[in-house]
Parts: C-alpha cells; sequence; structure tokens
C-alpha cells in the first residue's frame, strides 16, 4: 500500500516578457511547468503592455503546467507575483479601462516631485526616502489627472497580480504590501497614509484593501477554473513582487541570509529581523510573509555588458581564456547603464578602467572581476546600515550558468556560495502558498522542503591579498571621482582585514 501522494503548489510569475508557471510538491519535485509570452509598448520614457494579455498568458502557462503532470486536482494553493511597480485602473466590475503601465515606466515626473515634497515625511518612515518616478503612487496620480471622471466612475487601482486574483476568484480582492509598496502602503502598519493622500487629492475610494503576503484572498471560481484548467475551489494567496518572490524561489527566507542575483544588472535580496532604516534611501525593504523584513538594492553593475560587448564571441571559450588571468591588475566599474544606485547612489557615474586591456580575455576577466568587486561592496554597505550578513549567500540570475565567474564570486567575499537547482520566481509564489495553506512550518520551512539544494562553493585564498589589493584600488577610485563617501570607503576598508 503506498502512501497518499504529496500536495502540490502552484507559483505564477508575471514577468516583463512573459508568464511563467510551475507546479511543485511539498517535497521538491518539479511536476510541470509553462510559459507564454508578453509584448510591450515602448515610446521614449513611456512602456505599457495590454492587461488583457496578461491573463490569456496565465491561463495558456498554467494549462501547460497541468499538461505536462501537474494534476490541478492536486494543487492545494496558487500564488501569482508581478513586475513591481506595475499598475492600471480597474472599473465597478474589476475591467482594466487604462493600459498597464510598467515597472519601468517614467512618465510621471512632475508627480513624483509633488509625491516626494508631500509625504518625505512618511517614506522616510518606510525606509526608502523618495519615490521614483517610475513607481506605482507617482503613476496613479498621473492616470488620475488624465482620467478626471475616474473617481466618480468608482475606478480603482490594481497592481498588476490583482487584476490577476480577481479573475481567478471572480469578485474585489485586496492588494498585497509588498506589491503596493511603490504605491505608498505603510507595511509596517498594513495601512495607507491616508494624511498623504488626502493632500495627493487621491481619495480612498480610489485604492484596494491591503493584506500581508500569504493572506489568502479567495478562491479560484468556476470560470477561471474553466479557462485555466484549474479545479474551483483553490485558495488563492496574496503574493509579492517578481524580486521577492526570486528570492523565496532561491530558499534565502532564514535572517541573515541573502539572494544575490546576477542577470543584467546585480541585486541583492535579505532578510533581517527588523525593519533597515538606511539614511541614504539607497536600500529598502519589503515585510516578509513571516513577519521579518527583505531589505535589499539593485546595482546598475551586471552582466548586461556581456552581451553588448562580447556579442558573437564563444563565451565558453573566453571564459576559459580569461580564467588564468585572474585576478587581474585591469580595474573595471562595469556599469550597464550611466548612474550608479547601489551600493552608492550616482547620478553621473560612468563606466571605466584603469588602463586599456592587453586584450579580449583580459577585458573579460575584468568584467568578471569589477562585478564580484562591486558585489563586495554591497555587502560591506549592507554591514554598515548594521544589516545580518553572515547567513547563506544564494547566488541566482542568468551568470550562475558560468562556473569561474561563480568561483571568483566566492573568491572575492571571502565565503561559501550556495546555488539552487530550481530558481525562479515563479518557484517562490508555490513556496508561498505552501507555507501558507500547507499546516504548521511557515516560511522558512516551506522553503527548505521545496527548493533543492546545488552545489556550495567553497572561496579559495591563494589570491586573497592579491584581490584585497585589487579591491581598495577600485575603492579608491570610486572616491577619487566623488561617487563613493570616504565614510563607506573606510568602512570597506576596514573589512578586509583577516
Amino acid at each position: 500500500m503506498t502512501g497518499a501522494a504529496p500536495d502540490v503548489w502552484l507559483g505564477i510569475d508575471l514577468g516583463t516578457q512573459g508568464v511563467r508557471a510551475v507546479a511543485v510538491t511539498s517535497d521538491g519535485r518539479l511536476l510541470g511547468t509553462g510559459s507564454s509570452p508578453l509584448t510591450s509598448h515602448r515610446r521614449g520614457e513611456r512602456h505599457e503592455q495590454d492587461p488583457q494579455q496578461w491573463w490569456s498568458a496565465v491561463c495558456s502557462a498554467v494549462g501547460q503546467t497541468c499538461a505536462a503532470g501537474a494534476d490541478p486536482r492536486r494543487i492545494r494553493a496558487v500564488a501569482v507575483d508581478a513586475t513591481s511597480g506595475t499598475v492600471t485602473l480597474t472599473d465597478r466590475h474589476g475591467r482594466c479601462v487604462t493600459p498597464g503601465l510598467m515597472y519601468d515606466d517614467g512618465r510621471a515626473t512632475v508627480e513624483a516631485e509633488q509625491v516626494n515634497a508631500l509625504g518625505e515625511e512618511q517614506w522616510a518612515k518606510a525606509g526608502y526616502r523618495r519615490m521614483q518616478r517610475s513607481w506605482g503612487l507617482p503613476k496613479l496620480r498621473w492616470m488620475l489627472d488624465r482620467y478626471p471622471h475616474a473617481v466618480a466612475d468608482g475606478w480603482r487601482l490594481a497592481h498588476q497580480n490583482d487584476v490577476i486574483n480577481r479573475r481567478l476568484v471572480g469578485h474585489d480582492v485586496p492588494t498585497d504590501t509588498s506589491n503596493a509598496l511603490k504605491s505608498g502602503a505603510d507595511a509596517a502598519t498594513v495601512t495607507w497614509p491616508e494624511q498623504v493622500f488626502a493632500e495627493l487629492a487621491i481619495p480612498t475610494g480610489v485604492l484596494p484593501g491591503l493584506v500581508v503576503p500569504g493572506t489568502v484572498v479567495g478562491e479560484v471560481c468556476a470560470g477561471a477554473a474553466a479557462e485555466c484548467g484549474l479545479v474551483p475551489g483553490i485558495p488563492v494567496v496574496a503574493g509579492m513582487t517578481d524580486g521577492c518572490a526570486a528570492q523565496l524561489g532561491s530558499g534565502a527566507t532564514a535572517v541573515g541570509s541573502w539572494n544575490s542575483v546576477l542577470g543584467t544588472t546585480l541585486v541583492l535580496k535579505g532578510v533581517t529581523e527588523d525593519l533597515l532604516h538606511d539614511p541614504s534611501g539607497i536600500v529598502y525593504s519589503h515585510r516578509s510573509p513571516s513577519g521579518h523584513w527583505l531589505p535589499g538594492g539593485a546595482s546598475s553593475t551586471g552582466a548586461g555588458l556581456v552581451a553588448r560587448e562580447f556579442a558573437g564571441a564563444g563565451l565558453d571559450r573566453l571564459t576559459d581564456e580569461a580564467a588564468p588571468l585572474l585576478p587581474t591588475g585591469l580595474l573595471r566599474y562595469p556599469l550597464v547603464s550611466p548612474g550608479e544606485r547601489f551600493p552608492f547612489v550616482a547620478p553621473d557615474a560612468v563606466a571605466f578602467s584603469s588602463r586599456e586591456p592587453a586584450g579580449r580575455a583580459e577585458d573579460f576577466a575584468a568584467l568578471m572581476q569589477g562585478v564580484a568587486y562591486l558585489e563586495r561592496l554591497c555587502f560591506d554597505y549592507l554591514d554598515l546600515l548594521g544589516a545580518p550578513t553572515d547567513g547563506t549567500v544564494v547566488l541566482t540570475g542568468g551568470a550562475t550558468r558560468n562556473p569561474v565567474w561563480n568561483q571568483l564570486r566566492a573568491d572575492v567575499l571571502r565565503r561559501p556560495l550556495s546555488l539552487p537547482l530550481h530558481a525562479q520566481p515563479a518557484l517562490g509564489m508555490a513556496v508561498l502558498a505552501a507555507s501558507s495553506c500547507g499546516g504548521a512550518g511557515g516560511l522558512d520551512r516551506a522553503a527548505a522542503a521545496i527548493v533543492r539544494p546545488g552545489r556550495v562553493l567553497e572561496p579559495r585564498s591563494v589570491h586573497r591579498s592579491a584581490h584585497q589589493e585589487g579591491y581598495a584600488r577600485l575603492l579608491d577610485l570610486l572616491v577619487q571621482r566623488g561617487w563613493l563617501s570616504e565614510t563607506v570607503s573606510a568602512h570597506a576598508r576596514e573589512r578586509t582585514a583577516p
């Protein structure tokens, strides 16, 4: 006689270029995955998507997941993440009546200044000090100005995953504090700052209710089940942003642990027991479903330069040629785009090299090394803020396909680094669903059971002194250009001691 089949959890990731879904068992076995593309419309600083395609893409991705082997009758809960700061307006029936203004849409420049002028004290309290023009609240103010009848007609703010959650359950849903953070939600109190919104002439009727991630907001209705291939009655759990979902999918959920994501740019997300306050507004925090906080920051350095500068090159061969050159005396500050955001703010920052490379292999070696040095500076900055950084560090992102780069990062950081097997945002939402509806144990236990560990890279000491010297030289160059403060540089130097 065999035991009962394990429960299955469904995670859905609404990305920029597509929707991904994954079904996983409580013990971490992937039963099925699916994906469906999304198209965007860009014009200057504007970036829009048609919200109607979000739902059709979700149905396609979920249908593929079930067809791949995930029995919908065994799915116990579903959670959805979305790109951070993507918003639209919906009518009284939940239908989207404006385009989806995407996470990087920069049209709300004037509105952002207004939001920051009137909400300065609130944003400082929230830990991020200022809102950016691409955030949800400036874009909400922009939409209300362009649709003056919105309030009278009962239109309401909806984040990208709110649209999907409503279609899944068939009625109005509250939004989660993770996606609503950039719309002004106070994650500590799970409330909207009504005084700030009153000064911005945004009535409370425009705002959805607020819940913490992991809260059950309804059940899959019959209509949605028929369209997606699910069964009615599956609990729908309030999700998070895609960045937070990726962190959960990496397994970095315990206090002191960090997920370092090296894709086009470098993003660090960690876990602290208390809300981390950054006087410079560089690092800001989401609230974890566990009650802890998820501080993080995004650098403008990253692997995006690889495709741009080494297009057409055989990267495996180039990596083999670059490996013996590490560490290299050629220092690079490898910015993907002008301006830095983390571990310091420098709008005028530009990429630079300490000298001309001797060849393509050395140039590639310096790029990898430069990103690793900036990653170390990010951790030094977080330590300066008082964040615990002594836990597990998990590497994810496209650059983890390069084993030489992975080992270099371990050597530079001087600590073991973990590589999980199947890290992705959709898996993080499956973890969240399991932690909310899978019984006692909570987020850490669900993550430990579902996220399967891969390799652990141990740091090598053979090149430690050379990396120490190179890192110190890069700090000098950043200070000389006026981008890095003496205080941060001095703290980073203190941490270079054995």
